[in-house]
């Protein structure tokens, strides 16, 4: 039997390496350890082995099968490493630079933001922000607003559930919590941290129930302008105005202001403008924002001296104004997720 088992382990010495695919693998190995295997007929033999012969032969017969298993082992390595190796393909060089991805871009509305942001950082305003989880002081009381105000209806604001009021925030404790429906929010913000001079815009999404159309967007998004200082007139406001309208549609683009009411600017007013270079809107008078100067009240709220202060304040959709830019004629094409649509402005 010893020189059986060394006769098998000889041949498995050999012809292990030389298995080149998983047939002949499992060929090899039933001739080994089959039903008719090699190793498994000198196993048999182990009953007629005198059984003072018995541990020693054991012993034998163990380190043979453990050799021959090991050796198989390798075997069926090598052959799944070639497996894998047919399956993806020859190496990869990693000196070579990386393939070029498609590279992603900014949404179209946020394109637009970027711009307008840009434009008024230029000529002095630096960006202002602030949550928009709102309470109703903030939202309304502050910017003049009162409790009758439509403004403030349950079917207008999107309010969080009543048990979820302020805690612990003095004359504020019964407010209630809202998401914004205005960045005018951040003004009053400003204002309560900082003192005049103050010339800031605050872009940043809003909400409010309006049912979804082509012009309407129960979520959208404002950037707002705010300028306090001593001496600041109407013809500030104007200019600051006329600029940011030359300056995105067009250096032959017009403005006009026509009388308006807000609770918060006193004047106020809606601007209209029109541009010879807009395509099929050329010429149009179209209205893209409301402004005015700031009512005393607001100044008041934040504690800052109306007698000795005025403002101008400014505020206006920016899909608006992409829409306008960019040619598109439903609101709702910025919100679906199309890549067909978001990959124009790309």
């Amino acid at each position: 039997m010893k020189d059986a088992l060394e006769k098998i382990m000889e041949e498995v010495r050999e012809g292990a390496p030389r298995i080149e695919n998983r047939a002949e693998f499992e060929a090899f190995k039933a001739t080994i350890l089959g039903p008719n295997g090699s190793l498994t007929a000198v196993m048999k033999l182990m009953g007629k082995v005198p059984k003072e012969e018995k541990p020693a032969m054991g012993k034998l017969i163990n380190e043979a099968k453990s050799a021959v298993m090991e050796a198989l082992s390798a075997a069926l390595a090598k052959i799944e490493a070639a497996e894998l190796a047919s399956k993806i393909g020859p190496a990869i060089d990693p000196t070579l630079p990386s393939p070029e991805l498609e590279r992603g871009v900014l949404h179209p509305i946020a394109q637009v933001r970027e711009e307008m942001v840009s434009l008024f950082q230029r000529i002095g305003f630096s960006v202002a922000e602030a949550t928009e989880v709102e309470t109703e002081h903030f939202c309304f009381d502050a910017l003049n607003i009162p409790k009758d105000h439509p403004a403030r209806d349950m079917q207008d604001s999107y309010y969080l559930p009543g048990d979820l009021r302020m805690q612990n925030v003095g004359k504020h404790a019964d407010e209630q919590y809202l998401l914004r429906t205005h960045t005018s929010t951040v003004q009053i913000r400003t204002m309560l941290k900082r003192k005049p001079p103050i010339r800031i815009i605050a872009p940043g999404r809003c909400f409010r129930r309006d049912t979804p159309d082509a012009t309407h967007s129960a979520n959208f998004h404002q950037i707002e302008g705010l300028y306090v200082d001593r001496d600041v007139t109407l013809t500030d406001l104007k200019a600051t105005l006329d600029h940011f309208v030359k300056t995105i549609f067009g250096a032959k683009a017009r403005t006009r202001l026509r009388p308006s009411f807000f609770p918060f600017t006193e004047p106020s007013f809606e601007m209209d403008f029109y541009s010879p270079d807009l395509g099929k809107l050329s010429n149009k008078w179209l209205e893209i924002m409301g402004c005015g100067m700031v009512d005393p009240e607001v100044f008041k709220a934040v504690e800052i001296d109306p007698k000795v202060y005025t403002g101008f304040a400014f505020g206006m959709g920016i899909e608006r104004i992409a829409m306008i830019l960019q040619g598109v004629d439903d609101i709702r094409y910025y919100y679906q997720n199309d890549l067909r649509f978001l990959k124009q402005f790309a």
